[in-house]
């Protein structure tokens, strides 16, 4: 096993204990850091395998969320029968908002995005067809039932969320391996040595929106679970500086490092409480001294390595 696979499972391995090390107040943490990370983890796929300046992220985020919520609440339907639709109408809004602006590059692609996150929260807001629940938001969201048993307890919920967790690291491990997964990084790289490959550019980034906003509705079913409640402030353009800021911190395809983007940025913060406002300025010294000393990220994806067996071959070869 490599040193990542090897972190990775010790990784796993402590999360998988995590309830039984912590009080409840931690495991409440522990919870929206394990969601946090899924979310991370899917703007990675737009962001840091395809590329795309998404700063509009939360906005799927907020869908799946706000499925559940108005689903379960005024539509009476279980929390497991709106697990679909959370991921479903994401999806379909992703392709539908990124269709008309796919082919933008950079600050272009990055204005549009946010124009589309900022109308979001205010269609959350201003309580559309009386469903959203205006500025206050959806409360009474029921609890997760499973073969009549209810699952109530944050401990519950946590397992909810680290299944989810892996469950999304499984699918982005098959995704580098796939396909798929070359054609995002070629159009990472370069959009027009990918295109003169044969790589069809729009399909790739549609289904780079399409995958994202999967997962990250599903992180939005198991946060309104969580707090049994939704509301648009949890969504607005400043949670999708958050995790445009993970990937960019933690480090671009990279699994370890969209980890420790999301400790740095949700967990550390979280340690300086009792500092009030100023912890926002050792958070602030603490990302400009990353993006100075570390670029790249914290822990950036290495690639090009040539094979072992290739360099064996080549000292064959002379």
């Amino acid at each position: 096993m490599n040193r990542t696979t090897i972190i990775a499972t010790l990784f796993l391995v402590v999360m998988a204990v995590f309830p039984f090390l912590v009080d409840s107040a931690w495991l409440s943490i522990g919870i929206t850091f394990l969601v946090f990370a899924v979310v991370a983890f899917s703007q990675d796929i737009i962001l840091g395998r395809a590329g795309i300046f998404n700063m509009g992220h939360a906005i799927f985020f907020g869908m799946g969320a706000y499925t559940t919520a108005i689903l379960n609440v005024h539509f009476g339907l279980e929390i497991i029968e709106t697990i679909p639709f959370a991921i479903l109408v994401p999806v379909v809004f992703s392709v539908l908002l990124a269709g008309p602006i796919i082919h933008l590059r950079g600050d272009y692609l990055l204005v549009a995005t946010i124009g589309f996150n900022i109308i979001f929260e205010q269609v959350l807001s201003n309580d559309v067809f009386g469903l959203t629940g205006g500025p206050n938001g959806i409360f009474g969201i029921d609890f997760f039932r499973v073969f009549g048993y209810e699952l109530t307890s944050d401990t519950a919920v946590y397992y909810i969320a680290f299944s989810l967790l892996i469950v999304t690291l499984l699918i982005i491990r098959n995704l580098d391996t796939s396909r798929y997964g070359r054609a995002l990084y070629y159009i990472n790289k370069n959009e027009i040595a990918a295109k003169s490959m044969g790589i069809n550019i729009s399909y790739y980034k549609l289904f780079a929106f399409a995958l994202g906003a999967a997962i990250a509705g599903a992180a939005g079913c198991v946060f309104a679970i969580q707090y049994s409640a939704v509301s648009p402030e949890s969504f607005n353009f400043m949670q999708s500086v958050m995790f445009f800021a993970i990937v960019l911190v933690g480090g671009s395809a990279s699994l370890p490092g969209i980890i420790i983007g999301t400790f740095v940025m949700f967990v550390l913060p979280e340690l300086f409480t009792e500092f009030k406002e100023s912890r926002y300025l050792i958070f602030g010294a603490a990302m400009v001294l990353t993006m100075i000393l570390r670029p790249n990220g914290v822990w950036p994806a290495i690639y090009g390595n040539i094979p072992k067996f290739l360099k064996k071959k080549a000292r064959e070869a002379k």
